[in-house]
C-alpha cells in the first residue's frame, strides 16, 4: 500500500482574540477555535493584552512528526524569517531566536555588514552558523535588505548596504577598532553623512558624538 496523501492548508495569518500569551507562545481564539502559535519575546511584547484583537502573520512548519505555527507581528518579520530558515543549520527555532535578539531591520543590517559577533549573540546560533548566515544571505537580501528610512539621504552607504565610500569605510573601521559593533558603526556613520559630514575625520567625529 502506498502512503496516504496528506493535504495541508498553509495559514498565512490569523486574526482573533488573545486568549493567553507568554514569552514564547500566544493562544489565539479565532471564531471559537484556539491556535497555539510559537513567537519570540520581541513579538510577545508587541502583541496586545489578553482579550484584545490582533493579527499574527504565520509560517506553517510541517514535518512527518510535527506541525507548528510560528507567528510574527508584521509581514516584514515573516519575510525575513523565511529567508533565515533557508540557511543550512538554521531551523525555525534558531530563526525565532535571531529575531528575539535583534529586530528585523537590525538583523538585516548585521547580515549585510557581516557582523558575525552580533548575530551569534542569539541563543543556539554559534559563530560558524552566523558566518554561514552572512555568507549565504548577504547577496540574497536585495529586495528586503534595508527599508527606505535606512537608505535615504546619503551616498556614504550604498543601496544594498554595501559600497561604502573610502572615507565612510575608514570611519567605520576606526569605530570598530574602538570596540563598537560594525552594525552600530555603520549606522552612526550613515547618520553623520546625512547630517552633512564629509571626509573620514569629520565623519568619525560626528559619528562618535551620536554614539555617546
Amino acid at each position: 500500500m502506498g502512503r496516504a496523501r496528506i493535504e495541508v492548508v498553509l495559514i498565512s495569518f490569523l486574526k482573533g482574540t488573545v486568549d493567553n500569551i507568554t514569552e514564547s507562545t500566544v493562544e489565539l481564539d479565532v471564531n471559537g477555535t484556539g491556535f497555539e502559535i510559537q513567537i519570540s519575546p520581541a513579538t510577545a511584547e508587541r502583541l496586545e493584552a489578553v482579550g484584545d484583537q490582533v493579527t499574527v502573520y504565520t509560517y506553517t512548519y510541517i514535518r512527518e512528526d510535527q506541525l507548528a505555527l510560528y507567528g510574527f507581528s508584521s509581514r516584514d518579520e515573516l519575510a525575513l524569517f523565511k529567508k533565515l530558515i533557508t540557511v543550512s543549520g538554521i531551523g525555525p527555532k534558531a530563526g525565532l531566536s535571531l529575531l528575539s535578539v535583534m529586530n528585523a531591520d537590525d538583523l538585516r543590517f548585521a547580515i549585510v555588514a557581516g557582523d558575525v559577533k552580533s548575530i551569534s549573540r542569539a541563543p543556539g546560533v554559534g559563530k560558524r552558523t552566523a558566518e554561514r548566515l552572512v555568507l549565504e544571505l548577504r547577496d540574497k537580501l536585495d529586495s528586503i535588505v534595508l527599508p527606505a528610512s535606512e537608505l535615504s539621504g546619503t551616498e556614504a552607504i550604498g543601496a544594498k548596504g554595501e559600497g561604502l565610500s573610502s572615507d565612510a569605510a575608514d570611519a567605520v573601521d576606526a569605530l570598530t577598532a574602538l570596540g563598537y559593533s560594525r552594525v552600530d558603526a555603520m549606522k552612526a556613520v550613515k547618520r553623520a553623512a546625512e547630517a552633512g559630514a564629509a571626509g573620514t575625520e569629520e565623519l568619525l567625529k560626528k559619528a562618535l558624538g551620536s554614539m555617546v
